[in-house]
């Protein structure tokens, strides 16, 4: 992934002793990270943590002279490819959007042009108060990106909202802001996880798909500029930031999920798992086994699901599909054969059976095959890297590479 150059920005709240783990956490992504302190900051966290996590020295006055020669928070402003302020207490995002400039946060933040990300954290009343709603107003309407705050217990025993994002949402968020803008004006229309085919009031038919695959690639999408609609069967993953989540349970929900949003779609990833059966009649109640003869069972009578991305490829319209096969045994074959079934424009396969490459598995070991018969085989990678190489591979098919 390509290096950001991110400044975080440390205010005088509570929350600020999570920054240490944000500056680990955006390091882990490969960013290169420097900071910046209120002088209330502070008191909450030590500068030479942060300077010691982010590899960087850390600058907490505006008027620094070691640092100033060369008005250095000018060059701390020009720096930033992205600026993140996190936590973000009610008085900064007054400054923010007042444009005040009265310490060497809120100067570097009226002298940067690189976006900005606020991650909001503070008591609930204060979060609430009309004057903070009316800066986090001017602040969206200026097009400062915000995350959070979250519900839950806060530090002044009040329970609400109020919390700071934790720092893999604040990061991911930072990822989706700074990301490329390769798929700037697309339409990426993604499906994940499995479909829950109901037997009875209770049960269901489904599958082990955990979506983290579709997930991945809609987070890929979004951090490269794409406005994304991810369509999931049930998942418990967060979804991923600057992306429209249309939640689904069975076969035939998604399809009219999909169907209804295929028009605008300029690429579908089509990585669910789809169940291939439903039940034909599924029992309004709890089929119970007392009420069944003895030693057996009901007998279900399955019909046939639509074939979503065999529909998708019928469609007219000017866009790219790409379609999933997870499989056991002759991979290839396999894929090749429901490439030539849906029509498509790449398939990826990949053996279920394999280590490191089933179900809820964090990586994937995949192999593109193409229509004309060429296979790409992929070494066993983490899934968000999967999901860049799949859509590198957009790129060829429109270059007409493919």
């Amino acid at each position: 992934m390509e290096q950001r150059r991110i400044l975080l920005a440390v205010t005088g709240g509570i929350a600020a002793y999570k920054a240490p783990e944000l500056v680990r956490t955006l390091r882990r992504a490969g960013n290169a990270v420097r900071c910046a302190m209120t002088p209330n900051a502070v008191q909450f966290v030590a500068p030479l943590t942060l300077q010691a996590v982010s590899g960087q020295a850390v600058r907490t006055q505006l008027f620094d002279p070691v640092e100033e020669g060369g008005i250095d928070h000018i060059a701390l402003a020009d720096w930033a490819d992205l600026v993140v302020v996190a936590p973000a207490t009610a008085n900064i995002l007054a400054k923010l959007a007042h444009g005040l400039a009265d310490d060497l946060v809120s100067t570097v933040a009226l002298a940067t042009r690189a976006p900005m990300l606020v991650a909001p954290a503070m008591n609930l009343n204060m979060w609430l108060h009309p004057a903070t709603q009316n800066n986090m107003t001017t602040l969206r309407q200026r097009g400062v990106r915000i995350i959070g705050p979250e519900s839950g217990e806060l530090a002044c025993g009040w329970d609400g909202e109020g919390r700071m994002a934790e720092p893999q949402a604040i990061a991911d968020a930072a990822a989706w802001v700074a990301g490329t803008r390769a798929l700037a004006g697309d339409v990426v229309l993604v499906t994940a996880s499995g479909t829950r085919e109901p037997v009875d009031a209770v049960r269901y038919l489904g599958n082990r798909s955990s979506g983290k695959m579709g997930f991945a690639v809609a987070a890929e999408a979004a951090r490269r500029g794409a406005s994304v609609v991810l369509v999931s069967g049930p998942a418990t993953l967060r979804t991923p930031a600057g992306v429209r989540r249309i939640d689904v349970e069975t076969a035939l929900e998604m399809r009219e999920a999909v169907l209804a949003e295929l028009p605008e779609a300029t690429i579908v990833v089509k990585a669910a798992a789809v169940a291939d059966f439903r039940v034909a009649r599924p029992e309004a109640g709890k089929i119970r086994k007392e009420e069944l003869p003895p030693d057996s069972g009901p007998t279900l009578d399955l019909v046939r699901n639509p074939d979503i991305l065999a529909e998708i490829c019928r469609t007219p319209g000017n866009r790219v599909v790409i379609g999933f096969a997870a499989e056991t045994g002759d991979l290839v074959a396999s894929a090749r054969r429901k490439l030539e079934r849906k029509g498509c424009d790449l398939m990826v396969a990949n053996d279920v059976s394999r280590e490191g490459s089933g179900f809820d598995s964090d990586t994937n070991a995949v192999v593109f095959v193409w229509p004309g018969g060429d296979v790409e085989e992929l070494p066993c990678l983490s899934k968000t890297e999967v999901a860049a190489q799949i859509l590198d591979r957009v790129a060829k098919i429109r270059g007409g590479n493919g």
